[in-house]
């Protein structure tokens, strides 16, 4: 099937800009989505009505998340304001409201069981997202670079929001990390004896850095099973493992270890702040190492303590 030029031009927008690639798929998915929705009609000769129209169906008839909704037309609106160089103004809707909710957040005993549940690098990688409150991506995106074991921290590099950021490296997992790190090194060294062994960044890191892709810091601490094709620049590469492949051994650790919760590996990031306060750690230092912009953000977490520490009885309590 030909490459649409129109889709070509987004995308050559999209890198421009130095999106992220999860960024690009899910635009460049709203985008198609749009316009084959009205009948391949080009952008350029539409407006509000089919935008509208669009996000209706979406709402109706596709019952999506408000979440999802709200995406879809950044997407539509990155389009016309980049690509169409036309602002889209009097839209007769407004980004949904996304339900404020407080997080879920697993109890020590609850984290004891799930983890009881993995092995190898998938419990590794559990018990990096709840002992250094990383986000899922975060945690596949580390390089053995980013591990400092002298001075017990881990760098996030371009974290959520583009940021950098340091956390807490638990002495509790020095040891795994460093059996891992072992075995990052026999996948590599067998890269390079097979005439590999460059690792995937993004293009601009790519252009400075070339030389030092084949180095063995470059390396993500949890590498993909295979090597695959940079969608950028083409070279052969080993890319950091998928973050599919965790949460398809995270439900089968969460089923098997009987917890009603709904736990996903954002979980592990709640239940790491929400016991971070309630040991009393100052809420301005927690909102450094989760790396909130806005420290409302990191107060919904007091809500959770609060919940616990309120020592409120039920008035059926009073009477059994």
């Amino acid at each position: 099937m030909p490459k649409s030029a129109f889709m070509e031009q987004v995308r050559t927008e999209i890198r421009t800009r130095q999106y992220s690639m999860r960024t690009e798929k899910t635009y460049m998915y709203w985008i198609r989505y749009f316009i084959r929705f009205n009948d391949l009609k080009h952008p350029e000769v539409m407006g509000n009505r089919e935008i509208e129209r669009f996000l209706n169906h979406l709402a109706v008839n596709c019952h999506v998340s408000a979440a999802t909704q709200n995406l879809a037309l950044c997407a539509i609106i990155f389009m016309y304001r980049h690509i169409i160089k036309r602002d889209i103004q009097d839209l007769q809707y407004k980004n949904t409201n996304t339900p404020k909710r407080i997080p879920t957040v697993l109890s020590d005993q609850e984290i004891k069981l799930v983890l009881k549940q993995m092995e190898g690098k998938y419990w590794l990688i559990a018990t990096i997202l709840y002992g250094c409150g990383l986000r899922i991506q975060e945690a596949l995106s580390l390089r053995i670079k980013d591990i400092d074991f002298e001075s017990r921290s881990i760098l996030v590099f371009k974290g959520k929001g583009n940021k950098d950021r340091y956390t807490l490296l638990p002495t509790t997992l020095i040891e795994p990390i460093n059996k891992q790190i072992e075995t990052v090194r026999r996948v590599h060294s067998q890269d390079l004896s097979d005439g590999g062994g460059m690792t995937s960044v993004p293009p601009a890191l790519y252009k400075k850095y070339r030389t030092a892709l084949k180095h063995y810091g470059w390396q993500y601490l949890f590498p993909s099973n295979v090597r695959s094709v940079n969608p950028y620049d083409g070279y052969v590469c080993r890319h950091h493992l998928h973050a599919s492949a965790f949460a398809k051994q995270l439900r089968k650790a969460v089923h098997a270890s009987g917890i009603a919760k709904r736990v996903t590996a954002h979980t592990f990031r709640h239940s790491f702040a929400t016991r971070l306060l309630e040991n009393g750690t100052d809420i301005r230092t927690v909102q450094e190492l989760l790396g909130h912009s806005d420290l409302k953000t990191t107060q919904i977490y007091t809500h959770v303590v609060g919940q616990r520490r309120a020592g409120t009885r039920s008035p059926l309590d009073c009477i059994v």
